[in-house]
């Protein structure tokens, strides 16, 4: 695994994830059993909009050789998306969303592992 297609990876399913919070974010809150409200989908948007700028962060740096940043990009990154796999399974625990949230659970912890591949390797 390269730093190179985690990123191109990153920027697809970041691109993916930002229009759907954009546009179709009552989808989403209803896959996971949640209430659609205007201040969900306000907040929805919002999220859309950070996933395009990690997508464009991504996109722009793909080509970045080994460095002290690029490093801590992934360690962050995988970081912050494991983070995201855990709250997913807690909410799902804790019986505040329903099973619609394995998907995400089970992507963001294949992401994270991948960023966390190329931190350990440096490729």
């Amino acid at each position: 695994m390269t730093f190179q297609l985690m990123a191109l990876i990153m920027t697809g399913a970041a691109c993916l994830l930002g229009a759907r919070f954009i546009f179709a974010g009552g989808s989403v809150l209803k896959e996971w059993g949640l209430e659609v409200t205007t201040g969900a989908l306000i907040v929805c948007r919002r999220i859309g909009i950070l996933y395009g700028g990690i997508a464009l962060l991504f996109f722009l740096g793909r080509d970045a050789g080994p460095s002290e940043f690029r490093s801590a990009a992934c360690l962050v990154t995988g970081g912050v998306i494991a983070a995201l796999s855990g709250l997913g399974l807690f909410e799902f625990l804790s019986r505040r969303v329903r099973a619609g949230i394995f998907a995400a659970v089970v992507a963001e912890a294949v992401v994270a592992a991948g960023f966390v591949w190329v931190w350990i390797g440096g490729k």
